[in-house]
Order: C-alpha cells, then sequence, then structure tokens
C-alpha cells in the first residue's frame, strides 16, 4: 500500500482546493499514484462527484457553495449535496411544494429532461402522473404526495384567475382552428402549447368564457 507523507498530502489537497474542479488524473499525477489509489484517497478526503459529464469531476469538500437546493454549479459541471443525478432528482421532487414537471427538474439540475428522466420513471422515492397534459413528478410519501397535489390544483385555480396573455391566446386560437372539434385535453398535447407550460384549468377557462368549450369533460384529479 502506497504511504505518502503528510506533508505531500497536505501539499496536495491544498492545490486540489485551489483547482476548485478537477479529474481523477490530474489527482494520480499530483500524487505520483494509481489511478485506484488515487479514487480511495478522493473517498477518504469525502470529495463531491460531479452528477453531470460522466461523473468525471471532483471537488473538495469546502470548495462547493452550494444554493438552497444543495446544487452547485462550475462553469459546465454540476455538482450536489445528495450525491449523483438519480438521488438529486428525488430529493427535488420531495421537497417540491408542488411537484415537478420534467422541465422543471431539467431547469434546476442544468441538464435536458429527456436525456436522463426515462431513467427514472420507477425511481424510488417518487412517482410520476399526469397532469393536465403533462407528466409531473410526486413525492412517494402519502402525506407529501397530497400536499404537492393540493398546492399544483391551487396554482392551477390561480393561473385561470389571471387568464391566457394575448400571445398564448393566438396560440390557442390557431390551435383550434388548424384542428377543428379539438378538446382541451388535444389541445394540451400540441407542441406549441406544451413549450408554453399553459395550464388546463386555464385553457378551460378560457374557452368557456369566449363559448369555444368543445363539451368534453376535462378529466380533474
Amino acid at each position: 500500500m502506497v504511504r505518502f507523507s503528510e506533508e505531500k498530502l497536505k501539499s496536495v489537497y491544498g492545490f486540489l482546493e485551489s483547482m476548485k474542479v478537477f479529474t481523477l488524473d490530474q489527482v494520480s499525477t499530483s500524487l505520483g499514484c494509481s489511478t485506484p489509489t488515487a479514487r480511495l484517497k478522493l473517498k477518504t478526503w469525502q470529495a463531491y462527484t460531479s452528477y453531470n459529464q460522466n461523473g468525471r469531476y471532483y471537488t473538495m469538500p469546502k470548495v462547493p457553495r452550494f444554493d438552497e437546493k444543495g446544487l452547485w454549479h462550475y462553469d459546465a459541471v454540476s455538482f450536489s449535496r445528495y450525491g449523483n443525478l438519480k438521488k438529486t432528482v428525488v430529493h427535488l421532487v420531495n421537497i417540491s411544494a408542488s411537484g415537478l414537471t420534467g422541465k422543471e427538474i431539467g431547469d434546476l439540475v442544468r441538464l435536458p429532461a429527456r436525456s436522463f428522466l426515462h431513467h427514472f420513471r420507477d425511481a424510488a422515492g417518487m412517482r410520476r402522473e399526469k397532469t393536465e397534459g403533462r407528466y409531473v413528478y410526486f413525492s412517494e410519501d402519502p402525506g407529501k404526495y397530497e400536499a404537492q397535489l393540493r398546492n399544483r390544483s391551487t396554482r392551477a385555480v390561480a393561473a385561470a384567475g389571471k387568464g391566457l396573455s394575448d400571445a398564448d391566446a393566438v396560440v390557442v386560437l390557431a390551435a383550434l382552428i388548424k384542428h377543428r372539434g379539438i378538446c382541451v385535453d388535444d389541445i394540451m398535447q400540441l407542441p406549441e402549447v406544451r413549450e408554453r407550460g399553459l395550464s388546463a384549468v386555464v385553457i378551460g377557462e378560457f374557452l368557456d368564457r369566449h363559448g369555444l368549450l368543445k363539451k368534453t369533460p376535462i378529466t380533474k384529479r
């Protein structure tokens, strides 16, 4: 087993801290040891591993300035107080007030949701449900789940009270003209509507107010 002097370890430790973010190869080169030994030393030092970039980067324990959600970003490299990407996503879903859509999760972790969320559909600690035409990730804990569902419903009702913006109304009306006989659930599936993050409750209220609502019941949870 390789033995390092205290002076050597202190010097390398300080060097890695000054770099902020580094690779395993840089640790191995600095210590003059094998990759397995360098990895073991990082574990001893409790270094964080990036949850993106294929876990290629590391940072020393006192370097990250984690935000209120436990995330820290250094240029294009991201770290989480809670470990890998899956653990991080489960944590974010569980601390959210009203669950998170794929886009909301992607925005938080700064990654395209399509690149990773399909791997986490059955991840322990959270559940996925279709709400207002979009998949939403909720906590698996019954109490948290009920609270998140109530909060999301309250948000939708509040948004309905504000109504659609002029730009959003144009998009919805264009969809009605292009797709005659379309109902709210179908409107919610259109790419141009989904990318605007519109609520089925808001769209339904707008159509009903203008006598354009197709008499097909909207599923409510």
